[in-house]
């Protein structure tokens, strides 16, 4: 058999240099540890702020359940200068008042209520509990008497405030199915800013002169057309100024374009799927376009009595984005009677309204005192035939 060979003895100097070799690795391998554990806390310090970032812009968005309360605040808070311009010439012209009165006059003021609500239910606290408590939050947090609330089973996602001397809410039945509880309390926060800034009286003549203007005398009902387009281009300032309303009253932004969004096109079996991310874009999109489109805007809403939702979306935007809306929460607002002149809102309303419309505005007595009353009168003796 072979012998065995000796074995190889490592010397002092070998192992000292295994030894070096191996706290160098580890030494490596402790500085790539570091490393990756420095670029791991940096990345994580990135992502900190980055979510601090984008917390802070949010944070305007969303409010925790405890609502602020704004006592004695007065409309003047949110309405837009060109509404509370349009508005202020139209009351203080003498006697036009009497004329929208002889004009709801000409149908009777309970017909009026009876249009609006005969196929309606009255919620009550025990008529819809859950939709009473609500709208009386909401009048909490705005500081205003609890005006009466109707149901109407009505396909269109809608709502409205009307009335002469005691304006009151309808709900549209299709609007409260497809909406979270969130979306209908911004609904009824913007009802309640109509009635808070006197709008119910002019939205009613406005209502009566769209639905009965084709059934009288056609010449009057041509004569009184400049009126109803005037009034339509006020109606649509007067959405962008409650939809503010509605915000101070539901405290949470996204859920009030959640609403604006179920208004637009929401869909029955798919209620809560509104990407309100996705529909600021749009508005963008669309608020960006220039050129003919201008025009083209112009013409596709002069008949319409609401701005587009892609408008009013970008427009709540601005008004949470751009301060205005946290001085508000913060306490910073006008209470009532201690309203601003309303001279830097007569020069916005000049630049914010079309030409035939500031025509309208300025000679609002010629059309109150011959159109609206010639037309009065066409309806009465309508109602006798």
């Amino acid at each position: 058999m072979a012998e065995d060979k000796p074995k190889k003895r490592t010397g002092p100097k070998k192992a000292a240099k295994k030894s070096s070799a191996k706290k160098s690795t580890a030494k490596k391998s402790a500085t790539k540890r570091t490393t990756k554990k420095t670029a791991a806390k940096k990345t994580a310090a990135k992502k900190a702020t980055a979510k601090k970032t984008t917390a802070k812009k949010r944070a305007v968005r969303k409010r925790a359940p405890g609502r602020v309360r704004f006592p004695d605040i007065s409309p003047a808070s949110w309405e837009h200068s060109t509404d509370r311009a349009a508005l202020h010439a139209l009351q203080t012209l003498p006697g036009f008042d009497t004329v929208i009165r002889k004009v709801i006059g000409a149908i009777g003021e309970r017909n009026v209520k009876l249009i609006f609500t005969a196929q309606a239910l009255e919620v009550g606290p025990n008529q819809y509990p859950d939709l009473y408590e609500m709208l009386t939050e909401v009048c909490a947090t705005l500081d205003w008497p609890v005006p009466r609330l109707y149901v109407s089973q009505t396909p269109l996602a809608n709502a409205g405030a009307v009335g002469v001397d005691k304006p009151f809410i309808v709900l549209n039945s299709s609007l409260i199915e497809l909406s979270s509880p969130e979306e209908i309390r911004f609904v009824l926060g913007h009802e309640v800013g109509h009635i808070m800034s006197e709008h119910a009286l002019y939205r009613t003549l406005l209502f009566l002169l769209l639905q009965f203007s084709g059934a009288v005398v056609p010449v009057v009902g041509q004569a009184i057309r400049p009126i109803t387009l005037a009034l339509l281009e006020w109606n649509r300032k007067a959405e962008i100024s409650c939809d503010r309303a509605g915000l101070l009253a539901v405290q949470n932004v996204d859920g009030a374009v959640g609403a604006l969004g179920v208004m637009a096109g929401g869909i029955r079996g798919r209620e809560g799927t509104i990407d309100v991310e996705a529909l600021r874009v749009q508005s963008r999109d669309y608020s960006d376009s220039q050129g003919l489109d201008t025009f083209f805007k112009f013409m596709a809403t002069a008949s319409q009595t609401h701005p587009f939702p892609v408008i009013r979306v970008r427009e709540m935007d601005r008004f949470a984005e751009e301060g205005e809306y946290t001085d508000i929460l913060k306490g910073d607002y006008v209470r009532r009677g201690d309203e601003p002149a309303l001279r830097d809102d007569m020069t916005a309303a000049g630049a914010g309204f079309s030409d035939s419309a500031q025509t309208v505005f300025s000679n609002a007595d010629e059309y109150v005192g011959k159109a609206l009353s010639n037309f009065a009168g066409a309806l009465r003796r309508r109602s006798k035939e």
